[in-house]
């Protein structure tokens, strides 16, 4: 099952150079500019998966599952625009942002998966696969 950790946090001393400076000289903005912040816990026969995705509405969400990989992402633009009788710009201003988390869900039913979103938090349902117990007995040989 590889206990749900994000893709994106495994191997990375092999993929940042930077990592004997711990983040000191070259902190990692990508995740101060749009967090997509995860909690994750066992509740013995499901793991619980909060991830925090402030800003983004319900729509702006995708999940998806590929195999073992279940993917979350999020897209969000948006627009004002004020002009004045000329049509001169007074305001304009224009944001947008993207988040993607990747993560293991080996052992996990993914047909069970239940998802909730409210007040900027993603809540996941992830059900575990049950393990089959063999049953143990003498077979006769006729």
């Amino acid at each position: 099952m590889f206990d749900l950790i994000p893709f994106e946090h495994r191997g990375k001393a092999l993929n940042n150079f930077w990592d004997p400076f711990d983040g000191e000289f070259f902190p990692d903005l990508s995740k101060a500019a749009f967090p997509c912040r995860t909690d994750i816990r066992d509740e013995g026969n499901k793991y619980v998966l909060e991830a925090e995705m402030p800003g983004f509405k319900k729509e702006d969400i995708q999940i998806n599952v590929e195999g073992d990989r279940m993917t979350l992402s999020a897209n969000h633009q948006e627009q004002n625009e004020e002009k004045d009788e000329n049509n001169h710009y007074i305001r304009r201003e224009r944001s947008w942002g993207s988040v993607s988390r990747s993560f293991d869900i080996s052992g996990i039913d993914a047909q069970r998966i239940e998802a909730s979103y409210q007040n900027g938090v993603l809540h996941l349902d992830l059900p575990k696969v049950h393990e089959q117990k063999s049953d143990s007995r003498s077979i006769q040989i006729r």
